[in-house]
């Protein structure tokens, strides 16, 4: 997978489109762990600060580190 697109250089749909393919639901949450690392959220909501551009990826990435 590429590097998240800078918040400067990239669109909000750039961004939104990356997250959506770096997390794919893949709808078996047993299998996945998503769910379980993003506190329940779907990760377009857990990146919401970074889609709009108010956070870097890696900021809102050390959110949900453990």
């Amino acid at each position: 997978m590429n590097e998240a697109p800078d918040i400067i250089s990239s669109t909000v749909e750039e961004r939104r489109q990356y997250i959506r393919k770096r997390y794919p639901c893949i709808s078996d949450c047993d299998m996945c762990g998503l769910c379980r690392v993003f506190h329940g959220r779907d990760p377009e909501n857990a990146y919401d600060d970074y889609i709009k551009g108010k956070r870097s990826y890696v900021d809102v990435s050390r959110d949900y580190s453990g």
